[in-house]
C-alpha cells in the first residue's frame, strides 16, 4: 500500500508506504533507541526482528527521505496492536501523527478486526482524532511483563 497524503493547502505532501524493503532500519533503530521513551536502549537486532514480524508504515517526504514510522502487530482477522509510532522531530507539528494513524486505521478497516489497541502516555488527543477511545473496561485487560 502506498498513499500520498497532504495536509491543508500549503502543507507538505508525504507518502505513506507499507513496503518493508523501503524502511531505513538504521534510522528507525536510532529514533527508537535514543529518543522514544518507551524503547530507549532497544537493540538493533530487536528492532529488525520487530519489523520482520509486523505490518510496517513508513512516511517519506518529497525527496524520499523517511520521516516517520509505525508498526502494527496483527493476525489480520481479529486483533491489532499499533505501536512504535514515531515522527522525526524536524517534521513534528505538521499533522503527520494523525495522517499516519489514519493510514493505519484505513488499511486495517477491510479486515473488520474486533479490536485495535495502542498504549500512549501523552498522545490521547491525537489518536482520538482517528477514532481511538479509552478502554471501556480496563479491568478486563491484563498484562504479562518480562522480568528482564
Amino acid at each position: 500500500m502506498t498513499t500520498t497524503t497532504s495536509g491543508p493547502p500549503g502543507e507538505d505532501t508525504y507518502e505513506i508506504d507499507t513496503d518493508p524493503d523501503r524502511i531505513d532500519i538504521g534510522l528507525v533503530h536510532h529514533w527508537l533507541s535514543t529518543d522514544a521513551f518507551w524503547a530507549l536502549g532497544r537493540s538493533r537486532d530487536l528492532v529488525e526482528r520487530s519489523i520482520r514480524g509486523s505490518l510496517n508504515f513508513a512516511v517519506y517526504d518529497g525527496e524520499g527521505a523517511q520521516v516517520a514510522y509505525a508498526r502494527v502487530v496483527t493476525d489480520h482477522a481479529t486483533f491489532a496492536w499499533l505501536c512504535d509510532v514515531y515522527v522525526d522531530p524536524a517534521h513534528r507539528g505538521r499533522g503527520l501523527g494523525v495522517r499516519l494513524a489514519t493510514a493505519v486505521r484505513d488499511h486495517l478497516a477491510p479486515y473488520e478486526l474486533k479490536r485495535t489497541l495502542l498504549s500512549t502516555l501523552d498522545a490521547h488527543e491525537l489518536y482520538a482524532k482517528v477514532g481511538f477511545v479509552p478502554v471501556p473496561d480496563p479491568k478486563m485487560l491484563m498484562i504479562l511483563s518480562s522480568t528482564t
